[in-house]
């Protein structure tokens, strides 16, 4: 068991934490959310001891060990990356480092012998036989080949590198784990591979993600950091969304008597309850959320965006047709031979292996690149909003936000009170709409940028990774309001909750073709025949 006791945080006069006290227990996944800036990072660092709170203490079950995911993808950069997967056991290696030492003085000694006997037990005792090869296989579980075993850290690309500091982490079964957005940078296989590990995994897990699928999949409890406290609910990430709604709309209607609102919030848990059975951790959360507590749920405080895409003009039937499409870069391929028409209400997720790939399309169908070979034609009523990955080249002036979003509005849109309008949807309001375009945070800048796709009221959008940078609250909003969006969508995402709910069609772009399957992202994964063709043209 880990605790927080009378933990709070300050800088200056800014609290960001104010007396939290709350124990995470063993065999439960706890899963941290708050906007961006409320210091969900921060609270782990607390845990881990990598930060001491202002006032108050974090305690350990005596005997117990805490593992991190570290974020510095350089520390271990001299070392082999089967012995830094090994360093996550710290006690273990230290007994490794110790006996080889002894065993290999050219002096041993009575005493030499002695100690190395007593090393050899603990080693023993601590299953040190096996320990490089459960590193192996931890390395292989997430997606590391063999031979990438023993090359130095340094050695391996930045997705590499961030699977090796994952397999340190939960290398030796640690007591508690503490990870900060374990699945970024990692494909679905991986992420698929991790789930499965955390489900099995009998001891503490306290998780930072802003992937939705990921926290419902493997967290038993929210810990909701809102406002300087920190609040602990049972369920996952759609069951505590889903019941603070409720909790809102019920504080909303003032006449609704105390038996109906109970009698309502009964039947909700009820029925999460039911659907928690179809889950892969189908047992232990149906029996959490039968004991929940009522008063447990309540209505949280924070706000989400009103992100609403509107038509100014309605599509025609011809909407984009792209024919034998390729594209190179410094002489590798990334697609070739692409052939689609986009129907009318289309939401297509474009997937890919190589990011670049998905990326230089949106930008070819944009204008800001040309194709190798092939054409692409969009109807004459067709108008398009684009969100790329990356934003930079739009903050480069030192212009107001209201400055900011005027260049992109059409002449007779330019008042500011409409500007602003825009701006207030995307929770910039009050003195927010003077600050400096080129000083926003990367979730503020993707913010902007979605003002500017909805004061465009375009009928075709195309959206590059549009999650990233995003807090829960704000991807939720997005995600809502491309589900109910009656134009045509072209996006990618590594999302798997934002792809599911979003796409109605699949195409899949390759080195050696694509792959166009009318079906949701789920029954893709799922299929067989899809399956086939992906190691077919992957070969």
């Amino acid at each position: 068991m880990i605790a927080a006791n009378n933990v709070s945080l300050q800088f200056g006069k800014r609290v960001l934490f104010d007396e939290v006290n709350i124990k995470f227990v063993n065999g439960n996944c706890y899963g941290v959310i708050g906007a961006n800036g409320a210091g969900k990072s921060t609270f782990l660092k607390i845990l881990a001891g990598d930060i001491d709170p202002t006032r108050g203490n974090v305690s350990i079950e005596p005997g117990k060990r805490m593992a991190v995911l570290r974020q510095n993808h350089y520390e271990f950069d001299e070392i082999p990356v089967i012995d830094t997967v090994m360093m996550g056991h710290s006690k273990l290696w230290q007994i490794m480092k110790e006996k080889d030492a002894i065993y290999e003085k050219p002096d041993f000694s009575e005493a030499d012998g002695i100690r190395a006997s007593e090393l050899e037990a603990e080693f023993a005792e601590m299953n040190g036989w096996n320990a490089q090869s459960d590193a192996a296989a931890l390395l292989s579980g997430l997606g590391i080949a063999e031979e990438e075993h023993y090359k130095m850290v340094k050695e391996l690309n930045g997705s590499q590198k961030v699977r090796v500091l994952l397999a340190q982490a939960i290398y030796g079964n640690p007591d508690i784990l503490i990870l900060d957005e374990p699945t970024n940078d990692l494909d679905l296989k991986t992420v698929g591979w991790l789930e499965d590990f955390l489900l099995e995994f009998k001891n503490t897990v306290i998780v930072v993600s802003h992937d939705r699928h990921f926290l419902d999949t493997v967290c038993t409890h929210i810990v909701d950091i809102d406002f300087s406290a920190i609040k602990l609910y049972t369920g996952n990430y759609s069951f505590w969304y889903q019941s603070s709604q409720l909790a809102l709309s019920q504080r909303s209607a003032a006449n609704k008597k105390a038996e109906e609102k109970k009698k309502e919030l009964q039947e909700f848990i009820a029925r999460f309850s039911a659907n928690a059975s179809k889950s892969r951790q189908a047992t232990s959360r149906r029996k959490l959320l039968e004991k929940i507590d009522l008063s447990e749920i309540q209505p949280s405080t924070r706000k989400y965006p009103a992100i609403i895409f509107q038509q100014k003009r309605t599509a025609g039937d011809q909407i984009l047709h792209v024919e034998n499409l390729s594209y190179s870069q410094n002489g590798e391929t990334l697609f070739k031979g692409l052939d689609f028409f986009v129907n009318k209400g289309d939401k297509i997720a474009i997937l890919s292996k190589d990011s670049l790939a998905v990326t230089s399309l949106f930008r070819i169908l944009n204008g800001e690149a040309k194709a190798d070979a092939g054409k692409f034609t969009f109807g004459q009523t067709i108008t398009t909003a684009y969100l790329p990955s990356n934003n930079e080249a739009f903050f480069n002036g030192s212009d107001n936000l209201i400055d900011w979003l005027r260049q992109f509005a059409e002449e007779e849109n330019k008042d500011e009170v409409y500007i602003r309008g825009f701006l207030g949807k995307m929770l910039f309001s009050g003195e927010e709409v003077f600050k400096k375009s080129n000083v926003l945070s990367g979730g503020e800048k993707v913010r902007c940028m979605i003002s500017r796709m909805m004061l465009a009221q375009a009928n075709f959008l195309m959206l590059d990774e549009p999650t990233n940078h995003l807090d829960l609250e704000s991807i939720t909003a997005f995600n809502n309001s491309l589900k109910d969006f009656p134009g045509t969508v072209l996006f990618t995402s590594h999302d798997h909750e934002f792809t599911q709910t979003v796409a109605n069609r699949i195409i899949e772009i390759t080195p050696n073709g694509f792959i166009d399957k009318l079906m949701s992202y789920d029954e893709y994964i799922e299929s067989d025949k899809v399956a086939a063709q992906k190691d077919a043209l992957y070969a």
